[in-house]
């Protein structure tokens, strides 16, 4: 194969992944954290004899259904990818890391059967158990994305093997691999952004029906559920985002550099706001003394690294980095704004769900999330290249060497956008319905009828 063959195919490879990844990790967030919004309603309609919290209870749930038929197949379609477009990877490193991915399979597996006992649930278990049968899908969801972020983690950090001069493997350890030195930022960074991303996503749709003039009870209970869920989460993310980000001075040094553009190793660094970096000089920069070193080492001296220690074919297009880390920071801190607004309001007597100014920030809060968790995966996806292995094997030798990959590439476009026309479809057609009659609720797919259970 040619080198300009080859680098074609690995460019295909990774547009593949980035769209795979970009598409399955929004439905993933959602899966993750909408169960326990949806069980926070459902436990306060059952305390309170709230009628308005069980209906949004049941209607959320039957969207979450639609939604996780769609992730189920991009998450596998995620899991044959790792096979299809890295080979390299999984031959040689696929009894490192394949224990987290049979697990996550199990999670899964649960997360579904429990799914469908809750939908099928309304009206034929018993108030209680029902609601807690919310409790495995939370567990599970939770358990399943602990093992993929412990997957990603140790490509960030990698442990729990030996590799001999000849690269063969040995020594593996898999419950080391999974409990590598990455694994506990990466996971509560992704579990915190994941309810940010559901609570603002739902709470966005209640903002812009309120901006329509849909001002009743049922959307504002709608809206402010999963947005204190969202705004709570906001306040805690920048502290655990600072935390990870610390440890990369030493473990991930060329990652470091490139989000904070950083050319020379030195102390007492400045913070670099903006800018671009041209032919190894920073230009139309804003620069912040001794900023950067405080937030990357949390010392005024402390030593942050400089690209300039990275040999030139190891270091990570750092103008990507930098700019994907930057507008990570910046909708996160704009994502706390909202909750600080909320509170302000109420306190001096005023009610923010009629202040329209109020409403149209908080309908924007949804997609603010959404770019915010793919500016994340960018920084730590692009920001180890060209690892995918940090420090063991580059993507060059892990790619595949099958030419067919462009074809599968215009498969999962084609796949991605039908699955997401029709989910949004189907959720357009449910809302429409609810709006047409309020009362009413669409049955249970394939669940038994009135008639029969009457009977």
């Amino acid at each position: 194969m040619s080198a300009i063959l080859a680098a074609e195919q690995l460019l295909v490879a990774r547009y593949q992944m980035a769209l795979s990844l970009g598409f399955h990790i929004v439905l993933a967030s959602i899966g993750v954290a909408l169960p326990a919004i949806i069980f926070l309603l459902h436990r306060r309609g059952l305390r309170h004899h709230d009628s308005d919290a069980l209906l949004l209870a049941r209607r959320w749930s039957k969207v979450s259904a639609v939604l996780f038929a769609v992730g189920a197949v991009s998450g596998t379609v995620l899991s044959l990818e790792m096979g299809l477009l890295w080979p390299g990877l999984m031959t040689t490193f696929g009894d490192v890391i394949g224990l987290p991915f049979a697990m996550e399979g199990i999670a899964f597996f649960t997360e579904a059967v429990f799914l469908g006992i809750y939908l099928y649930g309304w009206d034929r278990l018993p108030p209680k158990v029902h609601l807690f049968t919310l409790l495995p899908i939370m567990v599970s969801g939770l358990f399943g994305t602990f093992c993929i972020i412990a997957v990603n983690a140790w490509m960030n950090a990698p442990a729990g093997f030996t590799m001999l001069p000849d690269g063969t493997i040995t020594d593996i350890d898999p419950i080391a691999a999974i409990f590598n030195d990455a694994l506990w930022g990466q996971f509560l960074h992704m579990w915190v952004a994941a309810y940010m991303v559901a609570g603002f996503l739902v709470a966005s749709v209640y903002a812009v029906g309120m901006l329509r003039g849909r001002d009743d009870r049922r959307h504002r209970l709608g809206f402010l559920v999963p947005f204190a869920v969202a705004s709570l989460f906001a306040l805690v993310q920048p502290l655990i985002g600072h935390v990870t980000g610390t440890r990369l001075a030493e473990q991930q040094p060329s990652k470091l550099a490139a989000m904070e553009l950083n050319l020379e190793t030195r102390s007492e660094a400045p913070l670099t706001l903006g800018g671009v970096l041209v032919d190894d000089e920073v230009r139309f920069a804003i620069e912040i003394p001794r900023l950067g070193s405080l937030l990357s080492t949390n010392s005024f001296d402390g030593v942050v690294p400089g690209l300039e220690d990275t040999p030139v074919d190891e270091r990570p297009p750092a103008n990507i980095v930098h700019w994907s880390f930057h507008l990570m920071i910046a909708l996160g801190t704009l994502l706390i704004l909202p909750g600080i607004a909320y509170v302000v309001m109420r306190r001096r007597g005023r009610d923010p769900l009629s202040n329209r100014a109020f409403l149209l920030a908080a309908s924007s809060t949804g997609l603010m999330a959404v770019l915010a968790l793919q500016a994340g995966w960018v920084t730590t996806e692009v920001g180890r290249q060209p690892w995918i292995v940090y420090g063991v094997m580059t993507v060059d030798e892990a790619v595949t060497t099958n030419s067919g990959v462009w074809i599968s590439l215009v498969g999962i476009v084609i796949l991605y956008s039908s699955m997401g026309l029709i989910a949004a479809r189907v959720l357009r057609r449910m809302a429409a319905r609810w709006r047409d009659d309020p009362q009413s609720d669409l049955p249970t797919p394939y669940g038994p009828g009135r008639e029969l259970v009457d009977a």
